[in-house]
């Protein structure tokens, strides 16, 4: 017969060595959750800053009172922005309405989609204009980033009126913006997405700046 104190002991032993185990490996548990949680709060909170930083490119701080991060609305405009749903920034000041910086516009370059920022000032200039994604070729089309090509700068004080609509092209399809040496279709393809955007911009700019709540949808309205 065995003897029942020794298994006893025996199986006590075993389940304070399995409760210990299931607790360490709960608390391993916890403290990876933790560290992921603090790492993607991190990256969002960097995210935020890079967002932030290439706004105030566009529209200084000191040419608007509001905060532009927080002060939004989704617009759900494919036709003219490129992605069914387009977060606009709007910028203010004590006077009211100053720009609207919309995020973002795509256009469909040579490799692919190219995301951009469109700033746009309430008398329908541009306000700036910046690459945010893109895969272009290197040496080439990739002089659409403002590190690598002041080009975009092109875009500054532009609208609808000046150049006219017809100009909104490349030299090389009888407008006024430049392109690229071996690069034409990624110039071709922003200057468009930016004229939509303009575009977009004329019709529904009193609809952009309506106070709502930030996640409000506006639907293309042509």
């Amino acid at each position: 017969m065995p003897d029942l104190s020794q298994l006893r002991r025996k199986w006590s032993g075993l389940a304070k060595a399995a409760g210990a185990l299931t607790l360490f490996a709960l608390l391993g548990a916890i403290l990876v959750g933790l560290g992921y949680q603090n790492a993607i709060e991190r990256i969002k909170s960097n995210e935020r800053e890079a967002l932030l930083h290439q706004l105030l490119e566009i529209v200084p701080r000191e040419q608007c009172d509001n905060n532009m991060l927080t002060d939004t609305r989704i617009i759900q405009a494919p036709d003219h922005l490129g992605s069914e749903q387009t977060t606009v920034y709007r910028a203010r000041t004590e006077n009211g309405p100053f720009a609207a910086i919309f995020s973002p516009v795509i256009a469909s370059g040579y490799n692919g989609a190219i995301h951009l920022l469109v700033g746009i000032n309430t008398n329908g200039s541009i306000a700036g204009v910046r690459v945010l994604k893109h895969r272009e070729t290197p040496g080439l089309g990739d002089k659409i980033e403002i590190e690598r090509d002041p080009w975009v700068l092109d875009f500054d004080g532009a609208s609808l009126l000046k150049p006219k609509p017809d100009d909104w092209r490349v030299e090389r399809d009888g407008g006024v913006f430049d392109q690229f040496t071996g690069a034409t279709i990624t110039p071709r393809a922003i200057v468009l997405a930016v004229k939509k955007a303009l575009e977009y911009f004329q019709k529904n700019q009193e609809r952009v700046f309506s106070v709502g709540e930030s996640d409000d949808r506006l639907t293309e309205d042509w």
